[in-house]
């Protein structure tokens, strides 16, 4: 509820493929008003907002910010995310952007600020960050249950759709960033982005690809992604030096592994002298246990969110910068592809250091 009382109203732009997702869960929040499903095809909206009784259908953005929703949600394509964002954002209404935060670094950031000096909300709509394995891995690495971190190897792929308009790391790296971006501490800051694409079908764009991000601590990371697999795989490994973590989020009964297994390097020094030091390598091979994660949609948790961020007047878990971050990372690897594959350094200016 509001401080008057009442739950928030909210309105939802785009009722095409990610749209109805998110006008269920705002019908179904106790936290929300759903007022109106908004779709430049007013038929689309219709039937979108329709099936949920009493919700408005509209064709016209401009009469939608002229009403009284405190809040918007925008499901459009990416390119659509800024001007639809800005003039929301100007208007007074706070603002929940489907993934990517907006097509370029630039434009994001004008949404950051614009958001920021009118004291409303920002949020990325991150749903895998709100999934219980996720809030998991991130309360794991953030008590040291896993030691310090040495590597993560993030794999997403699949024989799905080539998109028309975006390469397979704009289309699937995303995901896999902001999971990154959400559970490692002070969030996605690689020191550089080198990223290899493959077009075996001759699309014009990568269908298939590797992205290496060294981190700070001399952690790597590495992300998979794919179109043409005929498995569907997606998995993170996590490795520290007291234990390594696997999420698999394919397998409902242990979507997380906890391996009390790994390398030890020891060190003696000998010799006389000289001092040399020889490397002693021994296995450490222990036990596995798999936490309990309660089955929850991740969505619902996600608006749940938004609304507290909004009532709270603090920024969102997963708020513009964390956008920001992701779609640095993204550019960069744009940059590095096109260089074949040289390493790019991802633009961290007027990024925030910090997060909520």
């Amino acid at each position: 509820m509001t401080p008057g009382g009442r739950p928030l109203r909210v309105a939802v732009v785009g009722a095409g493929y990610w749209g109805p997702n998110l006008a269920r869960n705002f019908a179904s929040s106790v936290d929300w008003d759903l007022a109106a499903v908004c779709d430049l095809d007013l038929a689309r909206a219709h039937r979108v907002a329709d099936p949920l009784g009493g919700v408005r259908a509209l064709s016209s953005l401009p009469d939608l910010l002229s009403s009284d929703v405190d809040a918007i949600a925008i499901a459009t394509p990416a390119r659509t995310h800024h001007p639809i964002a800005m003039a929301a954002l100007l208007a007074g209404k706070h603002v929940l952007v489907e993934k990517p935060l907006a097509d370029t670094v630039r434009s994001a950031r004008e949404m950051v600020d614009a958001a920021s000096m009118n004291s409303l909300v920002l949020m990325t709509d991150h749903t895998y960050c709100y999934t219980p394995a996720v809030s998991k891995i991130r309360d794991l690495i953030a008590d040291g249950r896993l030691g310090d971190l040495l590597f993560i190897d993030s794999t997403r792929i699949n024989l799905g759709l080539v998109q028309p308009d975006v390469d397979v790391f704009w289309d699937l790296a995303p995901h896999d960033l902001s999971i990154l971006d959400f559970i490692l501490p002070g969030g996605l800051h690689p020191d550089d982005v080198s990223a290899f694409g493959g077009d075996p079908l001759g699309t014009g764009r990568s269908c298939l690809g590797h992205l290496m991000m060294p981190l700070p601590n001399s952690v790597m990371a590495h992300v998979q992604v794919n179109w043409l697999s005929p498995t569907k795989i997606r998995q993170v490994v996590i490795g520290g030096s007291e234990r390594t973590l696997v999420w698999d989020d394919l397998n409902p009964q242990q979507r997380l592994s906890v391996y009390d297994r790994g390398v030890d390097l020891g060190r003696d020094a000998s010799g006389s002298g000289s001092r040399r030091v020889a490397a002693q390598v021994s296995y450490r091979l222990g036990d596995t246990w798999s936490p309990a994660l309660p089955e929850r949609e991740a969505l619902a948790d996600m608006v749940s969110e938004f609304a507290a961020a909004i009532r709270g007047r603090r920024p969102a878990l997963t708020d513009g910068h964390a956008g920001l971050r992701v779609l640095s990372v993204l550019e960069a690897a744009s940059r590095s592809l096109a260089n074949a594959g040289r390493t790019e350094r991802p633009e961290h200016m007027g990024l925030v250091e910090g997060r909520p």
